[in-house]
């Protein structure tokens, strides 16, 4: 057997795409990968109660969920960094203020602010004519996408605020995410949203430090392992530390042209085998 490796996973546009739909190969080549004695970790920005079934059911060492503020290992939790009640308090009242609709993230759910689903009816009709193009174009017969599992988000009266991990948010403005960078960028890390939720503008936002590499190198130094042998495959701007960090980087074929020079070596699209051509290549299958 080759030597031992590492590879953390995205999950939307990498493993699902349109949050519902998985390229059989790409099961294959993480179980297969996984027989051949290599490790494979989700890197996802959803939090763990947030994970599709279908994304469960294929099988992990482990993950890093919420983009980088939690990781366990199999079962156990091994990293927790949930962000500080002052620093939430401060983003929420920015939303408030700004009348930004938002999600906020605990490992265990999602909680959405007032108004959320007005402004999401739009974005699942959307999903709903790419999901059944999908579906042809894996030769499948079209089905009704089954929204009970791809909206699972809950009151946001019933959040711990001081179990937040990260936020996601919406706003008609098209200039949201650049004020959002400006106004809080001295503590929070701000990027383009991983999900195309509808709007002008959409993000999200962490505790500076906080992100996939960071994660990364803490689960590496548990493990015992080196960042030369960790492989990281993903399509979003929230992947752009987990590129910088591992010994390989690939972008999925449906990444943003940038992201895909950030990590110089580019496999297929979600749907076009591209984590399966990627373990192809690079030996784990």
């Amino acid at each position: 057997m080759a030597e031992r490796r590492i590879a953390f996973l995205d999950v939307d546009g990498t493993i699902l795409e349109h949050g519902d739909l998985i390229a059989p190969s790409t099961v294959t080549a993480i179980r297969t990968a996984r027989a051949n004695g290599h490790l494979v970790y989700l890197c996802t920005g959803r939090c763990a109660g947030d994970l599709h079934p279908a994304v469960r059911e294929i099988g992990f060492d482990g993950a890093i969920t919420n983009g980088g503020a939690f990781a366990t290992r199999g079962d156990e939790r091994i990293i927790a960094h949930p962000m500080p009640r002052p620093d939430v308090d401060r983003m929420v009242g920015y939303f408030e203020e700004h009348g930004i609709h938002y999600f906020l993230q605990t490992d265990d759910a999602v909680f959405a602010s007032d108004g959320i689903g007005e402004i999401t009816d739009e974005f699942f009709r959307r999903r709903r004519e790419l999901h059944a193009a999908d579906q042809r174009a894996l030769g499948v017969e079209p089905t009704d996408l089954d929204l009970q599992s791809v909206i699972r988000y809950r009151p946001l009266s019933e959040v711990d605020l001081d179990e937040v991990a990260k936020s996601t948010f919406i706003s008609t403005a098209s200039d949201s995410l650049d004020r959002a960078q400006a106004d809080l960028g001295d503590r929070f890390h701000v990027i383009p949203g991983s999900i195309p939720l509808p709007g002008g503008s959409n993000g999200e936002i962490a505790l500076l430090g906080v992100n996939k590499g960071a994660a990364i190198l803490e689960v590496l130094e548990i493990l015992g392992m080196d960042a030369g042998d960790a492989i990281g495959i993903g399509d979003s701007w929230n992947d752009a530390e987990m590129f910088d960090v591992v010994g390989t980087a690939v972008a999925m074929g449906n990444a943003d042209p940038e992201l895909q020079a950030r990590a110089g070596r580019v496999t297929t699209s979600v749907l076009d085998d591209g984590v399966w051509n990627a373990f192809v290549e690079l030996g784990l299958v």
